[in-house]
């Protein structure tokens, strides 16, 4: 049997904690900048412009219809061979980079449908008092929006948390990966249930923080 969980757990504990710290890294800058670019996506497919939205909407569908490891493939391998240029730069920000913009299709669905969400009187009322389509939108619906997508985008960010585990496969320091440091002292099966048991302490405590945010929000309306 080797080892027990608690006896590597208590030995390897640092090596634990950095793996942690990456994975909440790499997941909060995922959809930090998913946010950004999955807001702009959201506001292209709600676009009266249809070539907009139809690119808006492909854009969505094929990153959200496709696994995020084959996503993570073809940034890491299939980008610097398609750019030369590119490749001096770093590959941890390929992963990165599929990570955000896996994310960043999730989101855009998640803002749209709070904006979709907000009764459209409001917006035909403000703009029958000459409010401009921008005005309206910043002023009136997206203020009322917001209620309803931050509460989702923290699902999305604990969603993001333990699909971060896939990065571990391109050799980026987070949880799964001390795994596979660890099946190198001949530890294989512990290092898994102590990952699991991280995993799963983390997203009860992240899951009991946003049903706090929701309390809090429902309150303020």
């Amino acid at each position: 049997m080797g080892k027990g969980i608690i006896e590597v757990f208590l030995e390897y504990w640092p090596m634990f904690l950095r793996g942690l710290v990456g994975t909440l890294r790499y997941a909060f800058v995922a959809v930090l900048f998913g946010s950004i670019l999955g807001a702009l996506v959201a506001l292209l497919h709600l676009s009266k412009n249809k070539v907009l939205s139809k690119i808006a909407s492909v854009y969505v569908n094929v990153l959200r219809g496709t696994p995020l490891l084959v996503q993570m493939y073809i940034a890491y391998y299939f980008i610097p061979m398609a750019i030369p240029a590119l490749n001096s730069i770093d590959k941890v920000y390929y992963v990165l980079l599929a990570l955000i913009l896996n994310s960043s299709a999730y989101v855009s669905e998640i803002i749209r449908g709070g904006i979709n969400a907000v009764d459209i009187g409001q917006t035909e009322a403000a703009r029958s008092l000459g409010m401009t389509a921008t005005h309206c939108m910043t002023r009136i619906i997206l203020p009322q929006a917001i209620k309803n997508i931050l509460p989702a985008l923290g699902n999305e960010y604990i969603a993001m948390v333990k699909e971060t585990s896939l990065a571990g496969t391109f050799m980026l320091y987070e949880l799964m990966y001390t795994r596979t440091l660890l099946a190198n002292k001949y530890l294989i099966w512990q290092p898994l249930f102590i990952i699991a048991g991280i995993y799963l302490v983390v997203t009860l405590v992240l899951s009991w923080l946003v049903g706090l945010m929701e309390k809090r929000l429902s309150v303020s309306d």
